[in-house]
């Protein structure tokens, strides 16, 4: 079943996407990777004599997968283009869902810093901090005012 499910790998991943890339796992299965795409498709042997597991998921920022968004059951001998059909619904139901968050709270647009860190885009100084500031300057205007006199 290993060969066989390398050589439908090969075939699909030609019908699926011009640029890929095709290798196989350590537990027998065969993962086709679209990086154009940021989508994988992994094709396992499953528990049936002549079925398949096909899994669908995303290619994040590092180059990582991302775990599996959605899978089906599928004959081999219904042949490649019926393979195909199945990968291309389990495809286009993962672009169709939305992306995870990358961080829990998340508010407001993020963007990249030269660092590479996020950073929020909001105000440095806002208007709490304005007032504290301006208290503490009147008080040491005030203090400087009444007792600047000894020390002159």
């Amino acid at each position: 079943m290993g060969a066989r499910l390398g050589e439908t790998a090969s075939e699909l991943a030609g019908l699926l996407w011009r640029e890929h890339t095709v290798y196989r796992e350590r537990t027998g299965g065969v993962v086709i990777r679209g990086e154009h795409v940021q989508r994988w498709i992994s094709l396992a042997p499953s528990g049936g004599r002549d079925e398949v597991l096909v899994r669908a998921g995303r290619i994040l920022d590092g180059g990582t997968t991302a775990p599996a968004r959605s899978e089906a059951l599928v004959c081999l001998s219904a042949g490649t283009g019926e393979l195909a059909a199945v990968c291309r619904r389990l495809l286009s139901e993962t672009a169709a869902t939305p992306a995870a968050p990358h961080g829990h709270g998340q508010r407001g647009p993020r963007r990249r810093t030269p660092r590479g860190r996020t950073a929020t885009r909001s105000r440095h100084t806002g208007l709490a901090s304005w007032a504290v500031v301006v208290v503490v300057v009147a008080i040491v205007g005030l203090y400087s005012a009444f007792y600047g006199r000894f020390f002159l």
